[in-house]
């Protein structure tokens, strides 16, 4: 099931931040808020005030100019008009034709009897950007130039306009994005010109002319150590052996102290100084000698936690997170890491942890914080292509009785059924490094074939033995009912029953992001076993695989094309049931609703949700093995709107007997989806629809099947 939206009210939440040093958590969504909401007050007012007159325009509406100069109407309006006023109007006018092409445009501003300004417009011609030549770049490409002088001018159209309009402006811009790049790529001495423009005859169009003066491209030269190094020079070199490899820049300069602090630091030498001085006038064939001076001081440990500013929570929930560390080096990577994972609790909205000096090489970290309110009502409101219609309601403690363990309860209606669940959460199980979860929960559902009525609980042991690798220990314990099915009996399989497992989970994450990953790898696996001794009375074992990787293709992204940079995703998966009652063939060993399915907006996107593989009476019945291969390829159209190419391919056995044969068998039967389709970028996840082709439609099967959903696919 998938969710398009949701909306919490806001009085109880909590938010964030980014750093271990004092932080008053920003609100950003409130003030976009207020800011929207005063600039929809602005346009209310200024599409409907008689205080101004347009003359002239031909290019715009006069909804459009008026929308363009609400804040000048709206203080008109309030304040009274005066020839200053008038002036800023005309002013502003003009500055919006220009960045639309008119170069030529001329506004004149009349203070008429009572109070009205008139603004007559001479638009001129529009005018477009011709040919943007670029003299003296010897070692830059000008196709590479270009995107940078363009850029600013670029960002107000889409991609697909051919034809920009001239902006001189834009193109001065431009012109300081193009030195800004040699400058950053070690062309100290360059120079960039102003452009020139050659306006043509006709003034449809002006080509423009930037003139370079590239000089010498310098790199880093011998570094040189002065000072007590302690791990001497090949070390510290090796900590910049990236950064120095490249061209030299005052940028890069500065980070060799950063670099080298952070890595004294972390080994404990809290107040280490470090100076970095690049001598690009003692260069010898363009490589620059760098003198560094390093000052480590004291080595220091960790020696207790004071905290102030609570009022609910218990100060024990912050000193335990730093105790074990008591004695150990002090390293501000510790102190960060557990700082982000605090704020990540939605406890706080202030936290400062600030590492003090007490006497010889000890260092006590001071914690002051503010608590956010920790009482949370959320309601949410989606569609989903499967699941039809979603509501669902929400009522989260963060806080329960002041020892920072969050209670959720939520209730969620779909067009398929009714879903209630208690989830309580421990992410230190007895102050350990072990995270708890224990959900109990009741849903009814209604798949096409039969329809379910499912309650029971779930509880996870989990540990973090890296920041990426993650183990966990499943145990759970349902009851099924099939309350209603039109599948024949016998492939049904038990329609009452009590199902008790355990199993193992792995996570190795190495993505960049968990919402919207541009880069990385992801790879779970699961294991688990039903069985009588855990008073299961179906007994099976059961596995599944994922693995996905993200590839961003193209160029880095750059200051004239952030968002320009594509993706490329690839992603396997695989499961197998296996049941342990009697070792035969028939589907039915395992219920229907233990069973794996394919096809829908996850899996082999020529399908409808869950319709690939065996049927009865054009019902799906599932299967005890299945694969998943996907490849997308994401590319920006238009903002955050994205557009996708895909190919998927799949398949579903309906037993796991003998299953390497059957393995072989179902890669030479897979099922194929070649589609397209839309992403929208949300700060929460993709909003998505496809629409997948069926390349191998075989009778009774759809040429395809449209997708909206939520969330990655894969």
């Amino acid at each position: 099931m998938s969710r398009i939206l949701s909306i919490f009210f806001c009085g109880f939440l909590a938010g964030s931040a980014l750093a271990q040093t004092a932080v008053k958590v920003p609100k950003p969504e409130e003030k976009d808020k207020a800011q929207r909401a005063v600039a929809k007050q602005q346009e209310k007012k200024a599409q409907h005030a008689s205080v101004i007159e347009f003359q002239g325009q031909t290019a715009f509406t006069e909804k459009e100019l008026r929308s363009q100069l609400k804040e000048q109407i709206t203080t008109i309006d309030e304040y009274g008009l005066t020839a200053a006023r008038g002036d800023d109007a005309a002013f502003f006018l003009e500055l919006f034709y220009r960045k639309h092409g008119y170069a030529k445009v001329s506004v004149r501003y009349t203070i008429e009897a009572g109070d009205r300004l008139r603004l007559d417009i001479t638009e001129g011609p529009l005018v477009s950007l011709g040919l943007v030549n670029f003299v003296g770049n010897r070692n830059q490409p000008a196709e590479f130039l270009f995107d940078y002088a363009v850029g600013p001018t670029r960002e107000r159209y889409s991609k697909l306009q051919k034809n920009l309009p001239f902006v001189a402006a834009d193109v001065e811009e431009g012109a300081d994005l193009v030195h800004r790049f040699y400058v950053a790529n070690g062309y100290l001495d360059a120079k960039v010109d102003p452009p020139i423009y050659h306006y043509a005859e006709d003034g449809s169009h002006v080509d423009t002319t930037i003139p370079i003066t590239e000089g010498r491209q310098y790199f880093f030269g011998q570094l040189t150590f002065s000072g007590q190094t302690i791990y001497g020079p090949e070390a510290l070199r090796g900590q910049m052996i990236d950064l120095v490899e490249q061209p030299y820049t005052d940028g890069r300069i500065s980070d060799i102290p950063r670099r080298l602090q952070a890595y004294y630091r972390a080994r404990g030498y809290y107040e280490v100084k470090v100076d970095a001085i690049g001598n690009p006038e003692a260069s010898r064939n363009g490589k620059v000698p760098v003198l560094i001076s390093i000052t480590p001081g004291r080595l220091y440990h960790f020696d207790g936690v004071t905290v102030t500013g609570l009022q609910r929570l218990r100060p024990s929930y912050l000193t335990r997170r730093f105790s074990k560390f008591s004695g150990k080096t002090y390293s501000p990577d510790i102190v960060d890491e557990k700082f982000r994972e605090l704020m990540r609790s939605g406890l706080f909205t202030v936290l400062q942890i600030k590492p003090t000096p007490i006497g010889g090489d000890a260092l006590r970290l001071d914690i002051s914080a503010e608590e956010a309110k920790s009482k949370e009502f959320g309601v949410s409101l989606g569609y989903g292509s499967y699941a039809g219609p979603i509501v669902g309601v929400s009522y989260r403690d963060r806080d329960l009785f002041g020892y920072g363990r969050p209670l959720t309860t939520s209730a969620e209606w779909s067009g398929r059924g009714y879903k209630a669940e208690i989830l309580w959460e421990d992410p230190y199980l007895f102050e350990s490094d072990f995270g708890f979860k224990g959900r109990i929960g009741a849903l009814t559902y209604d798949f096409d074939g039969y329809s379910k009525f499912e309650e029971g609980l779930r509880l996870d042991l989990t540990r973090k033995i890296t920041k990426q690798y993650e183990l966990g220990l499943v145990f759970s314990a349902r009851h099924v009912d099939v309350t209603s099915a039109d599948i024949n009996p016998a492939l049904l399989g038990r329609t009452s029953y009590i199902v008790s497992s355990l199993g193992l989970t792995q996570t190795l994450d190495l993505r960049d992001s968990k919402v919207n990953p541009s880069r990385g790898l992801v790879f779970d696996s699961t294991f688990d076993f039903a069985t009588g001794a855990l008073g299961s009375q179906i007994d099976f074992i059961r596995s599944t695989g994922r693995i996905t990787y993200f590839l961003p293709i193209g160029h880095e992204p750059q200051p004239a094309h952030p968002d320009r940079r594509t993706l490329l995703a690839l992603g396997a998966r695989a499961g197998i049931i296996h049941s342990l009652d009697g070792g035969g063939t028939a589907p039915a060993e395992i219920p229907i609703d233990e069973r794996f399915f394919n096809g829908g907006s996850t899996t082999v996107r020529s399908f409808a949700e869950r319709d690939l593989g065996p049927h009865d009476h054009d019902h799906p019945i599932g299967g005890e093995f299945f694969t998943v291969f996907n490849v997308e390829y994401t590319y920006p159209i238009y903002g955050e709107l994205q557009g996708a190419v895909f190919f998927d391919a799949g398949n579903l056995l309906p037993n796991s007997t003998d299953p390497f044969s059957r393995v072989t068998a179902g890669l030479d039967d897979m099922r194929y989806a070649i589609g397209l389709g839309l992403r929208y970028k949300l700060p929460i996840g993709p909003v998505r629809l496809d629409y997948g082709y069926n390349p191998d439609r075989r009778a009774g099967e759809d040429f395809g099947a449209f997708h909206f959903s939520f969330g990655f696919a894969f």
